[in-house]
């Protein structure tokens, strides 16, 4: 019995609790009735803010706003309407009007949706005298995004409209709103797009517009969005496109003190303008299924390539540092380097024969032997090569290599930077050696870098053993920039080794027989490596990467020309000329200049069909 009284009186307190809130709920409380959106007498409408611009480091304006506006619609205040006219107003066809329609009502028959995004001033004109005619349906001014420079897309991104899997994910957004999709735009999304206004508007029992809601209580302004200003120099940008013409390829520069990211090209490349608009789906399925140039891939971010012959300055910092060579060790090369027995075991050299080659002329002559041997040594410096390769992994992605960077980039790739795991993956049985990976001392074998990971790798080379995180955010205004881009990364490399290597660098511009001599800059001391990558698929790709000046560097450069030969020959040029430009503001190599400027990729490669 007593079990049951107790039973009894749990069941009378828990109904008496809830009696109690249903009351304070429905009688003393008005908190739900009050909230305008769960009201079906009041229309909600939103007040969108505008955009934030984007200017470059020098602030010169890149991404403005332009006026346009949206048709939006309310599907259960639809009434019957001459459907043949009104499509016809807005240039859509009758299926297009059906597919739309039942779109909105699946979103919400009572909350507003955008029915036709992005109409014409002229479109606009001739529909306003008539919207009258068509119940349901109203226009909301809103801001688009116009390019006063056509230029760096890449960079810039793009904005599209929210589909439903976005709205799932981030509630703000209402079907038919526009959000970053790429570049700058998708990355500071919310500190661009502000924060849209709302207004609450009664309506009587004729479905009339009666005046604010509760006087405006409930209303809010829109907050427009930050300015954000780049790190980007807009005429460094312009300059390295219009080298890059007729050719595939990737350019990054940085600024070793801070790592602000001078330039980022991806050529082939398209006018940002072409994101804008009604037309803006038909533009983007187009670029999307270029196939060939494939204009939306970010190649100085997303491709990913062998670094060639520039990989050599971490292959002599890694054995200069594991104590295995140094400056005064010297390797007497015989056309290559020879790994094996077999008849393909060797890796060519055109550095020279028969001599003792010390560091500073391996450098500058780009000396495969040399740097195997100093690879070689590396890894077999430990008992077991799988030590010995985690070794080296580990000096290697102290360079930023091999991972995303945690930069503030909205797409990327990791490259590769294969350690002991890796191989013994790639041979189970655990037999492989030094010479199994041997062709990584190059910059070849499995190793593969994307552009901004070699330009950051320059910059840290630049900067004598540490790398500031590249970024592309300069100032923000009313936000700070994130403390990760001022603090310092350091290498597991002394400072000491980076001395020697510098010079060697140097030569390889200045010394007549530098691979890169005919590239250098009068007045301009240079530091830089040629590279060419074997490319499986095709022609080698020309890579150059450089900083200058020698002492307080200004700027680091990577630079890869996809089937461009051998790195003198187009990426070398390219690469100076950009440094001249950003330095001094000009240029004074016209000849240089113009077969950069005029010089086809293609072209050249038909010529040496042609000689075949």
């Amino acid at each position: 019995m007593k079990r049951i009284g107790l039973l009894s009186f749990i069941i009378i307190i828990t109904s008496f609790v809830f009696i109690v809130r249903l009351f304070f709920l429905q009688i003393l409380s008005n908190e739900y009735n009050q909230n305008p959106f769960n009201n079906s007498a009041v229309k909600v409408t939103y007040d969108y803010p505008e955009r934030g611009y984007i200017y470059d480091r020098n602030g010169i304006l890149m991404v403005a706003n332009q006026l346009s506006y949206d048709i939006m619609i309310i599907p259960r205040e639809v009434k019957p309407l001459d459907t043949l006219e009104f499509c016809n107003l807005l240039k859509i066809t009758k299926e297009d009007f059906l597919k739309k329609f039942e779109r909105a009502k699946r979103y919400s028959t009572r909350i507003p949706s955008t029915f036709v995004a992005q109409v014409s001033k002229s479109d606009f004109a001739a529909l306003q005298e008539k919207l009258y005619k068509f119940k349901g349906f109203y226009i909301q001014k809103r801001s688009l995004r116009e390019y006063p420079i056509k230029s760096a897309p890449n960079v810039l991104g793009y904005i599209s409209e929210v589909n439903e899997g976005m709205i799932a994910k981030n509630p703000y957004y209402q079907l038919g709103e526009l959000i970053g999709t790429a570049g700058i735009e998708k990355t500071y999304e919310e500190t661009l797009r502000g924060k849209k206004g709302i207004k609450f508007i009664q309506r009587d029992r004729f479905n009339k517009e009666i005046g604010s809601y509760k006087n405006g209580a409930y209303d809010t302004l829109p907050i427009p969005g930050h300015d954000i200003t780049l790190t980007i120099d807009s005429k460094l940008q312009q300059y390295g496109e219009a080298l890059m013409a007729n050719k595939r390829g990737g350019i990054v520069a940085i600024e070793p003190s801070t790592g602000e990211i001078l330039a980022l090209i991806s050529m082939p490349t398209y006018d940002p303008n072409l994101m804008v608009g009604r037309e803006r789906s038909a533009n983007f399925t187009k670029l999307y299924l270029d196939s060939v140039s494939r204009p939306l891939l970010d190649r100085g971010l997303q491709a990913q390539y062998p670094p060639g012959s520039p990989f050599k300055i971490i292959s002599a910092l890694t054995a200069l540092q594991e104590g295995v060579i140094t400056t005064t060790s010297t390797t007497t090369c015989h056309h290559g380097y020879r790994y094996g027995s077999g008849a393909g075991s060797i890796m060519r050299c055109h550095c020279g024969t028969g001599y003792p080659i010390d560091l500073n002329i391996a450098i500058y002559r780009s000396c495969n032997s040399y740097f195997a041997n100093a690879y070689r040594k590396v890894i077999e410096k430990y008992k077991k090569p799988y030590d010995g390769m985690n070794v080296w992994n580990k000096h290697v992605e102290s360079f930023g290599l091999g991972n995303y960077l945690n930069n503030d980039l909205s797409v990327g790739q990791k490259g590769n930077v294969p350690d002991g795991d890796y191989y013994n993956r790639v041979y189970p049985n655990g037999r492989w050696r030094s010479t199994a990976t041997i062709s990584n001392a190059i910059g070849q074998g499995e190793v593969l870098t994307t552009p901004i990971q070699l330009a950051n790798m320059t910059a840290t080379v630049a900067n004598r053993g540490f790398y500031y995180t590249p970024h592309i955010a300069k100032h923000i205004d009313g936000v700070p920039l994130d403390k990760k881009f001022t603090i310092p990364n350091y290498t597991t490399i002394d400072k000491k080794h980076f001395e020697p290597v510098i010079e060697g660098l140097f030569a390889v511009v200045e010394n007549p027989s530098g691979t890169a001599h005919w590239s250098r800059v009068p007045g301009i001391e240079i530091c830089g490596k040629t590279g060419t990558a074997e490319n499986p698929h095709g022609q080698d790709h020309s890579i150059f990467i450089a900083f200058a000046p020698k002492d307080n560097p200004k700027i680091a450069i990577a630079v890869f020309v996809e089937n461009g030969y051998w790195g003198s020959r187009w990426a070398g040029p390219i690469a100076t000329l950009m440094i001249e430009k950003y330095l001094t503001g000009k240029t004074d190599r016209p000849l240089v200049e113009e077969r950069m400027f005029t010089g086809s990729i293609q072209d050249e490669y038909d010529k040496q069909l042609l000689k075949k």
